[in-house]
């Protein structure tokens, strides 16, 4: 265990289905170094598992791959892979746009950290956010994740395919993502990052109030959900990725109160069983699979006791981690901390080299 406490994007477009659509010539972003230039495509990937959900969330999903300097010259090297999820409320070209991505990326390789191909999928929907799980309502997107898009990647780029050379990170729904898939899906990844990821511990009902329940049901749609303020759309995306029902149309979803501001029991049980800290216990053997565990949070964020919690009950069970909490909020410092922490420590840990 470690512990610290701390003090422009260019696009190739490409549409693909079950394969790889010819490439646009690159608009490139350079570092303040010479040969440090990162190139930046774009491609629609076709998920089976994320089809036929109740939404109607598209499965096609655009997914941004940045390849390193290297990439284009050295043609028979092979990269290490991190995929790098995005948070609620927002998409991946979104947070590829908040995190000034492809510059950050290439100032890390300038300062020495090892070449990595680094994916953005998009995790969004109309209720704001898959979590990154599966639901019949949302799609299996926990599936799209683990399986369909390395598999993809491994198919269409000259990536490392192996799980020692995979990485997972995240930020909020995005980290949380990142601690649901690394315990339910050990052998994809190697190595794992969480930002101040959310939802650690149980729910509860994210202050839902009665008036905003009639006000959620009185929705006609999924479509009709979009752009709705957090006090809605937080609860009723968790209720379609923790508590779906099929059997209740138009929105498929069990809320944790009713119309009459009565708690849900059972409903709220659901929500409690998809926290990571009240499953970690079962998922000990995977998470020993890791070959590092990285955490981090600000100081003044509310996650930080979910995270510390979770950090305590790795070390419990003598599984290497990091946690780094540093000055900050839930927003603060995430480009710079992907470039100078988050980056170096896939450097450091994924298997860089192919074996010969």
């Amino acid at each position: 265990m470690k512990m610290r406490l701390l003090g422009g994007l260019g696009l190739v477009t490409a549409s693909v289905a079950a394969g790889a659509a010819p490439a646009s010539p690159p608009i490139a972003s350079r570092a303040e170094a010479p040969n440090t230039q990162v190139r930046v495509e774009r491609r629609l990937i076709q998920s089976q598992a994320i089809a036929g959900n109740l939404m109607g969330t598209s499965a096609e999903r655009e997914v941004f791959v940045v390849l390193p300097p290297s990439y284009g010259r050295d043609i028979k090297r092979r990269y290490p892979v991190v995929y790098a999820l995005h948070g609620f409320s927002i998409d991946a070209a979104s947070w590829m746009q908040k995190l000034d991505a492809a510059r950050r990326i290439a100032a890390a390789f300038a300062a020495g950290v090892p070449e990595v191909i680094v994916v953005f999928p998009d995790g969004s929907n109309e209720y704001g956010g898959s979590f990154y799980g599966s639901s019949t309502v949302t799609g299996d997107f926990e599936t799209f994740i683990a399986d369909e898009l390395p598999a993809y990647i491994d198919r269409e780029f000259r990536s490392i395919p192996e799980a020692a050379a995979r990485g997972l990170m995240g930020h909020s729904m995005g980290g949380y993502g990142v601690a649901r898939i690394g315990m339910k899906r050990p052998g994809r990844f190697g190595v794992l990052y969480m930002m101040s990821p959310c939802c650690l511990s149980a729910l509860g009902t994210q202050g839902l109030t009665a008036k905003e329940v009639r006000e959620i049901n009185d929705l006609a749609s999924p479509q009709a959900a979009r752009g709705l303020p957090f006090k809605y759309a937080g609860p009723l995306a968790t209720a379609a990725a923790f508590s779906p029902n099929p059997a209740k149309p138009p929105l498929f979803v069990d809320l944790p109160i009713t119309q009459q501001g009565e708690s849900r029991e059972a409903i709220m049980a659901k929500r409690a069983a998809n926290a990571p800290l009240s499953f970690i216990d079962q998922y000990v053997a995977a998470l020993r699979t890791y070959r590092a565990i990285g955490i981090d949070v600000g100081d003044q964020d509310t996650i930080v006791t979910a995270a510390t919690e979770l950090h305590k009950n790795l070390d419990n069970y003598a599984i290497s981690n990091q946690l780094d909490i540093y000055p900050g909020d839930h927003s603060s410092k995430v480009p710079e901390r992907l470039q100078k922490e988050v980056l170096p420590f896939f450097g450091k840990h994924l298997k860089i080299v192919v074996d010969r």
